[in-house]
């Protein structure tokens, strides 16, 4: 069963068309990767998903009344709150009532690797506002999970322990879209996922379908237009 559905979208700037009849599929409980070059319409596309922004074209379906959680490519948090009082504020806005927001916190702190601790986000590193952006989008427990690129800024360590709680999410049932330039990463955690260049659709990938690597397909795919 289909999680959501993405129907020739289209997104024009300035005159320039920047995603181009962009059509996919993710199903239900897989993990499926955005997969281009700085500039191939990625980002834009989750907006238009998201509803962020006016889509120029083209249809997205959704399961009905899901609830989706979203990790930003650059997060921003309010700098004068510490992680457990950024989780409240966002819970509020999801009102989600207090005796579930306090249960929920200190274990999606924990799921995302950060210490519940006085530090203020101000003095977070990249990678620790990688970690608390992924804990935001977790709040309410999520069905669909978007994470634009959730290992940027990470170390080799960082990022293996974020894959492995996005791998760990997966098994637990999450739909997940990872938008991602690591693909190394993206081979050990996505089932499927597609290669767009200038928002066109290049390539649909899938885990194991071919006799190579997904850094060998890309370079051909991305190299080769």
């Amino acid at each position: 069963m289909n999680m959501l559905s993405c129907r020739n979208l289209k997104k024009i700037y300035q005159k320039q068309c920047v995603v181009n009849g962009l059509s996919f599929a993710v199903q239900e409980g897989e993990a499926f990767a955005l997969l281009g070059s700085n500039g191939a319409g990625k980002t834009t596309t989750i907006k238009m998903i998201l509803g962020l922004i006016p889509k120029d074209g083209g249809d997205v379906e959704k399961q009905e009344n899901i609830r989706i959680g979203y990790s930003p490519e650059t997060p921003y948090f309010h700098p004068f709150l510490n992680g457990r009082e950024v989780l409240e504020f966002y819970g509020s806005l999801q009102n989600i009532p207090k005796k579930e927001l306090k249960e929920q916190i200190p274990a999606l702190l924990d799921r995302a690797g950060l210490e519940d601790s006085r530090t203020k986000v101000k003095n977070y590193s990249k990678g620790m506002l990688q970690r608390l952006a992924l804990a935001q989008a977790l709040l309410g427990d999520p069905k669909l999970l978007i994470l634009d690129e959730p290992s940027a800024g990470l170390d080799a360590l960082g990022r293996v322990e974020m894959m492995q709680t996005i791998r760990s999410l997966k098994e637990d049932g999450k739909t997940i879209i990872i938008n991602s330039h690591i693909l190394g990463d993206i081979e050990r955690v996505c089932d499927r996922g597609i290669i767009i260049k200038k928002g066109n659709l290049l390539y649909e990938w899938e885990k194991g379908k071919e006799n190579r690597s997904l850094e060998e397909i890309f370079v051909e795919k991305i190299g080769g237009m």
